[in-house]
C-alpha cells in the first residue's frame, strides 16, 4: 500500500535526523537541515504519484502503479532519494558534513527502503532509468577524481555504483539486488576501516601503514574490490551486469559504462597507491618517541 510506504519513508527520515545532527556543529546542522530537505521533497513527490495513480487507476496497490506521469514522478522521486545523477548534489555534502559513523548510514542503509520500491513497483520508465544509470557512473567516477576527503570519494563511489544498479534493474531483478548487496558489503568494510582509525583524508590514508601494517592491506583489497578488479568479489556484479546488457543488444550502454567504470577506478588505484605503497614522513618506527642529545660540546 502506497501510503503505508510514504508513512515508512518518513519515519525512516525522521529516525535518521537526530543521528546527522547529534554533533553540536554549523556542519552538521547544515547537512541535516539539506537531507530533510531533499527527502521531504522527494516524498511529496512520492505522494502525489500515488495519489494521482489512485485516482486514474482507483487502487493504492504498489505493483499497480500504471499511469505514466506516476511513474516517472515515483522515478525521479526515489532516484533523488537514492542520490542518483542529476539529483545528487545533497549527497557528497551531507557525507562530507556527518561523522563517518552517520556516513556509513547514509551510504548503506538508506540506500535499501527507496531500491526495495524500486524492485517493487512495475512498469518502470526504461529510457529514463537507463540514462541515470549512464549519467551517474560518469559523474560518480569523473566528480570524485578531484576529491581529497574520503567521505566524498564515497559519495562519489556510491553514485557510481547505483548507476549500476540501476543499468540493470529493468533487466534482471535479482542481479540488481546481488549488485547492491556487495556494494554495501564492501562499502560498509572500507567505513570500518576508516572510523576504526579516524582517518578523513588522503594525508591520514598516507599514514595508515605506520598505524597498522595488516589494517592497511585490508584496505588495499577492499579499495581493488570497489574498484571492480578480478577476481575480487567487486568484478562479480560488473561483469554479470556488462554480459546481460551486451545479451540484451544494449551493447553501446555497456561499453559506455565499462569505460565510465576506468574514471571510478583511478581514483580508487591512487587511494591504494597512497594507503599501501607510499610511507608519510616520520622521524623513527620506535614506539618510544626519543632523540639523541649531544653530551659533548666543540670548543671554539
Amino acid at each position: 500500500h502506497w501510503f503505508f510506504a510514504w508513512i515508512g519513508l518518513e519515519l525512516n527520515t525522521l529516525a535518521i535526523i537526530p543521528i546527522l545532527a547529534k554533533h553540536h556543529h554549523p556542519r552538521a546542522t547544515e547537512a541535516a537541515t539539506k537531507y530533510f530537505i531533499i527527502q521531504a521533497t522527494a516524498s511529496s513527490l512520492i505522494l502525489f504519484s500515488s495519489i494521482l495513480n489512485a485516482w486514474h487507476t482507483g487502487t493504492w496497490d504498489i505493483t499497480q502503479l500504471s499511469t505514466k506521469l506516476a511513474t516517472i514522478t515515483l522515478t525521479i522521486a526515489l532516484t533523488m532519494k537514492l542520490g542518483l545523477a542529476p539529483m545528487h548534489f545533497w549527497l557528497p555534502e551531507v557525507m562530507q558534513g556527518t561523522t563517518l559513523s552517520s556516513a556509513l548510514i547514509i551510504a548503506t542503509w538508506q540506500k535499501l527502503p527507496p531500491m526495495s520500491l524500486l524492485l517493487m513497483t512495475k512498469h518502470l520508465p526504461t529510457p529514463i532509468l537507463l540514462t541515470l544509470a549512464i549519467t551517474s557512473t560518469l559523474i560518480g567516477g569523473w566528480s570524485g577524481l578531484n576529491q581529497v576527503h574520503m567521505r566524498k570519494i564515497l559519495a562519489f563511489s556510491s553514485i557510481a555504483h547505483l548507476g549500476w544498479t540501476m543499468a540493470i534493474l529493468i533487466l534482471s531483478q535479482k542481479l540488481a539486488l546481488l549488485s547492491l548487496m556487495i556494494y554495501i558489503l564492501m562499502t560498509t568494510a572500507l567505513f570500518l576501516v576508516l572510523i576504526s582509525n579516524t582517518t578523513k583524508t588522503f594525508k591520514d590514508m598516507s599514514q595508515l601503514w605506520t598505524k597498522s601494517p595488516a589494517l592497511s592491506t585490508s584496505c588495499m583489497f577492499i579499495l581493488m574490490a570497489l574498484g571492480g578488479l578480478p577476481p575480487l568479489i567487486g568484478f562479480l556484479p560488473k561483469w554479470l551486469i556488462l554480459k546481460e546488457l551486451t545479451n540484451y543488444h544494449l551493447t553501446p550502454l555497456a561499453t559506455l559504462m565499462a569505460i565510465a567504470s576506468l574514471l571510478s577506478l583511478m581514483f580508487y588505484m591512487r587511494l591504494t597507491y597512497i594507503t599501501t605503497l607510499t610511507i608519510s614522513p616520520n622521524t623513527t618506527n620506535s614506539m618510544m618517541k626519543w632523540r639523541f642529545k649531544p653530551t659533548t660540546t666543540i670548543s671554539p
